[in-house]
């Protein structure tokens, strides 16, 4: 089979698509056949082959181990052929090629992940043996390979596999660790030698790096409690001098025009280990901290330290001193806390804290971060010019494990709340020197005064007893905002930003006009892009306050949307793109259907917004996101933008297009959005509801499952005789699919759509709903008492519809519950037992439409054709009326009681009804809901009036002895009560 192999594996590198396809196409049909892997085995460790070949078949090898080497695997490897490579794998270790070796020592390590060590016992050992050897190629690719193997083994979770891995570790870290130390001192005195080539202190350098990296994994992962292994302690200890000697070394050789990348990995994970001992063994890491703090502070904030530090170390010195000082078992100690019996550790950590954090060092750090750490560089001041849209996205990202600027950032937010009288003094000081406005020629106070801004601003909040902010914004701020200067960008972006943390801390609300004013001449296009995308930001900050009057803001709107629009035509970027649109969304849902004036050349560009925007989901999302607040604007008005929306929301909630993945949470919102305000259906939305049965059938998730019921039960109002037809039917069957798999507060929705049928087609809908109203029936028949309350109440509700408007359905659901439940039930019993648990949880209904709708039900019963069981809970039928004519009735002018649920006027002034109680215009939707009053029993038929005339029809197809004789079993109060109502 191996030449075979070879001859399709040649292949499988052409270029040529009809040479390679074939060859790809035998390689999966191979995949699954006894013996491929050996093959594939024996051409990837020849090295006498061509590299090109043996790394397809090592390629093809590693997917292999991912697709089939599990047990339970389809068409797993077997056990005989794994055990070979098994031992094969391990056999040698003299691959020449790096990247081949590299990816063999992945591949091998994906299998330890799986055997190691049940399946595997030998791997370990035989890898520890090789690295003891004298074979400098061989020593190296078992310590690759071990790299690999640990790094696998340390990301299992199970217990039993922590368990192993902390055993693993307690039998190789002295070995490991004596390697890493023999190579690092190894590398030391050959890079201490200006006589000894670069390529052997680079192999010493790789050997030392790779048995670091593996120390790292077994330091953090290996053991349950670090304290009580002294050699981990001692590692961690070392690692401060190490680094130290490693960083002098560093500047050294770059000295003599060495390559320091290798270096500079390896001074990066020592300050890993550090890191991650400290996150993952926070209370063995104590003793560690003030070294830590120490050991940052020199390298980061001090002139001696500065020229030894490179960027990503100070980035990872800089996060080990953040996380010391937010690190949850490192809480500060609160003067409330002191006399409290708190953790030993957390009082520890706060008395270093102390100790090192003195007022000079605070100053010194408060001082650096500020005038060194968060001055524009001159990379940022070039991206500025170059690409300016990325740098003002890239500015506002979370990257403070990689950005420099931002990672300092984020320890002076995480020092300046625990240090605040130190730091804000330093702070007020560098404030007052740069508060008056500067040469818009001098770069150096630029730069120092967007500094001294970024601080004030990111600590807003703690400042607000120290910066009159008011007197601050009507003079320095605005007249900053003025400056005619290109230079002069840098301060009014920072001035932006700068009022827009504090807009929502301090500012005046009779200021607010004029900063919208600020924001606008911001915007106009004259301005540098990065300041306008700045004032966007600000501009939303300020509307989404909760001081925010709309009253204020209109005469600003028109403007404002105008540049904004702009602004998101000029733009290029998708990121950018999305940011200005979600202001603009965000105008439009703060001032609702104002915006309707304004928004015409919106509408035309979405459309070519979203075909440039094919192959990005994101900026799609902000689109659909963008059109809900839209059309909730519009109103009914939104007709005019029904084909645009059809056309997205067809696309988002299409299972047979890919986009759907990223496309439907936010499609679904704007399909409802669209339901809820159009007034009347249109051939482009009913085309849309043959989506979802398909949406029922796939199964939709907890966010996305009651909006799609909520767009059933809107589209049951905007077009109820499309709905009760074969549309209904196979959406009644989808629901019914997935009900049995519901969760409680995922039911309730469904209970409630299904009641809305019952409502909006009282006869016709309970045929509709007639597969799902067994398990209903059952729900109430079972009557358990761990029941979920409102689940019960919907049971009963929807039970009493049918039973009131189509009494024929009824019976059959009655007639089907007693097949289900089978044993000697009949229909008569069923019937006996609903009516009790009906009884006995009618109180679990609280809302008086509820409570009524339940009674008339009731009241119906009441009739020569009702079962015996009726009769014999009479008493206490009446007695659950009166309760409900206790709650609803209500005495009029006259003294005569009212159904205060009756509707006055069966026709509604329609205007009144079209505006709620705060003035604002009611959706479409709601005034379809409120529409559905006029025919609900609830509100056209009289509770008290229904009760007399089904006792009265009694009394005179029974005797007058009969029917004394049940009136006679009502409790005293009850019947005195009932009187009060009717006549008896």
């Amino acid at each position: 089979m191996n030449a075979a192999v070879i001859d399709v594996l040649q292949r499988a590198g052409s270029q040529d698509p009809s040479v390679l396809k074939p060859a790809e196409q035998m390689l999966r049909e191979w995949e699954t056949q006894s013996g491929f892997y050996t093959a594939l085995y024996n051409v990837f460790s020849n090295h006498t082959l061509p590299v090109n070949v043996r790394w397809m078949a090592l390629l093809c090898f590693k997917n292999g181990v991912e697709r089939y080497w599990r047990k339970n695997a389809p068409n797993a490897i077997a056990e005989e052929e794994k055990e070979f490579l098994r031992r094969s794998l391990i056999a040698s270790f003299d691959e020449p090629i790096n990247q081949l070796a590299t990816h063999l020592a992945v591949v091998i390590g994906k299998i330890a992940r799986l055997d190691c060590p049940r399946e595997w016992g030998t791997l370990v050992p035989t890898l520890l043996e090789v690295i003891r050897g004298e074979n400098s190629i061989a020593k190296h690719r078992a310590l690759l390979t071990l790299h690999h193997v640990v790094k696998t083994l340390a990301s299992k979770r199970l217990l039993a596999d922590i368990k192993l891995f902390e055993q693993l570790t307690t039998n190789m870290f002295n070995f490991i660790l004596n390697i890493w130390n023999t190579y690092t001192e190894s590398f030391f005195i050959l890079a201490s030698n200006a006589a000894v080539p670069e390529n052997q202190i680079q192999e010493a350098l790789e050997m030392a790096l790779l048995s670091l990296r593996i120390l790292r994994k077994l330091t953090v992962n290996g053991f349950y409690n670090i304290s009580k292994s002294e050699d981990a302690m001692m590692f961690l200890k070392v690692i401060f001098s190490k680094a130290k000697v490693c960083l002098e070394c560093r500047k050294t050789l770059m000295c003599r025009g060495f390559q320091v990348e290798s270096l500079e990995k390896f001074i990066i994970h020592l300050t890993k280990v550090l890191n991650g001992a400290l996150n993952n063994h926070p209370k063995c890491y104590v003793e560690f901290i003030p070294a830590s703090l120490e050991f940052t502070f020199f390298y980061c904030f001090t002139e001696d330290g500065k020229p030894l530090t490179f960027e990503k170390f100070v980035i990872q010195c800089l996060n080990l001193m953040k996380a010391i000082l937010i690190h949850s078992d490192y809480r500060k100690i609160t003067a409330a806390d002191v006399n409290c019996q708190k953790d030993d550790v957390a009082q520890r950590v706060h008395q270093l804290k102390q100790e090192f954090f003195t007022p000079e060092v605070l100053k010194e750090i408060c001082s650096k971060l500020v005038t060194h750490y968060f001055l524009l560089t001159q990379e940022d001041l070039q991206m500025w010019d170059t690409d300016p849209e990325n740098f003002a996205v890239e500015d506002s990202r979370e990257s403070w494990k990689y950005n420099l600027r931002v990672c300092t950032q984020t320890v002076f937010l995480s020092i300046f709340p625990q240090s605040i009288n130190v730091m804000s003094s330093v702070l007020m000081d560098l404030m007052q020197r740069y508060h008056q406005p500067v040469d818009p020629n001098d770069w150096r106070a630029i730069l120092m005064k967007d500094a001294v801004y970024l601080a004030v601003g990111l600590v807003a909040f703690d400042l607000y007893d120290e910066v009159n902010f008011d007197q601050w914004f009507s003079t320095t701020l605005r007249q900053e905002l003025e400056v005619k200067s290109n230079n002069y960008r840098i301060i009014k972006r920072r001035v932006c930003w700068l009022i827009g943390q504090w807009t929502r801390v301090k500012l005046s609300e009779k200021l607010i006009p004029e900063l919208y004013k600020l924001m606008i001449k911001a915007l106009s296009s004259d301005e540098d892009l990065v300041v306008r995308l700045e004032a966007s930001n600000t501009l939303k900050q300020a509307l989404d306050d909760f001081q925010f009057h709309i009253d204020e803001f209109m005469p600003f709107l028109e403007t404002t949307f105008l540049l904004l629009f702009n602004l998101l035509r000029e733009v290029t970027e998708c990121d950018t793109k999305m940011q200005v649109l979600y202001v603009l969304s965000f105008v439009i849902e703060r001032v609702g259907n104002d915006i309707r004036p304004y928004v015409g050349p919106l509408s035309a560009y979405l459309p070519q917004l979203w075909e440039i925007s094919e192959k990005h989901n994101m900026m799609r999302c902000a689109i659909i996101s963008t059109l809900v607040h839209y059309v909730k604007a519009l109103r009914s008005e939104c007709i005019i933008v029904e084909p645009m929306i059809v056309s997205m929301v067809g696309l988002s909630c299409d299972l047979n297009q890919d986009a759907h993945v990223y496309l439907m949470e936010d499609g679904l919102e704007l399909w409802l959005a669209l339901l809820e305000n159009i007034a009347t259906p249109t051939p482009g939305i009913m085309e849309l509801v043959q989506n979802m049965p398909a949406l029922l059938d796939f199964g939709l998730d907890q966010v996305t499952f009651k909006p799609a019921i909520n767009i059933i039960q809107a589209y049951i109002l905007l077009s109820p005789q499309d709905f009760v037809g074969e549309l209904g039917s196979r959406i009644i069957g989808g629901i019914k699919s997935i009900m049995s798999d519901l969760r409680s507060q995922d039911a309730l929705p469904v209970m409630e759509l299904l009641e809305t049928i019952l409502r909006v087609a009282p006869e016709q809908g309970a045929q509709l709903i007639k597969p799902i109203l067994t398990k209903i029936f059952k729900l109430v028949y079972l009557g358990e008492e761990d029941q979920v309350i409102m689940m019960m109440s919907m049971g009963l509700i929807i039970t009493s519809r049918v039973l009131l408007n189509a009494r024929d359905i009824f019976a059959q659901v009655i007639s089907e519950l007693v097949k289900e439940i089978g044993g000697e039930e009949n229909e008569e019993t069923v019937m006996a037992r609903i009516i009790d648990v009906w009884l006995v949880h009618m109180s679990y209904v609280t809302q008086s439409e509820g409570m009524k709708i339940l009674a008339l039900a009731l009241c119906s019963l009441l009739n020569a054709n009702s079962p015996p069981v009726v009769f014999q809970n009479f008493s206490t039928i009446i007695g659950s009326i009166v309760e409900v004519l206790n709650d609803i009735m209500r005495l009029d002018d006259m003294e005569l009681y009212i159904d205060s649920l009756l509707l006055v006027n069966n026709v509604a002034d329609e205007h009144a009804s079209s505006v709620e109680e705060n003035g604002q215009h009611k959706t479409e939707h709601q005034l379809r809901l409120k529409r559905l009053d006029f025919d609900d029993p609830v509100r056209t038929v009289c509770l008290k009036e229904f009760l007399q005339n089904q006792l009265n029809t009694l009394r005179r197809i029974m005797s007058s002895n009969q029917f004394d004789q049940m009136i006679a079993t009502l409790r005293p109060e009850t019947d005195q009560q009932l009187r009060e109502y009717i006549t008896l």
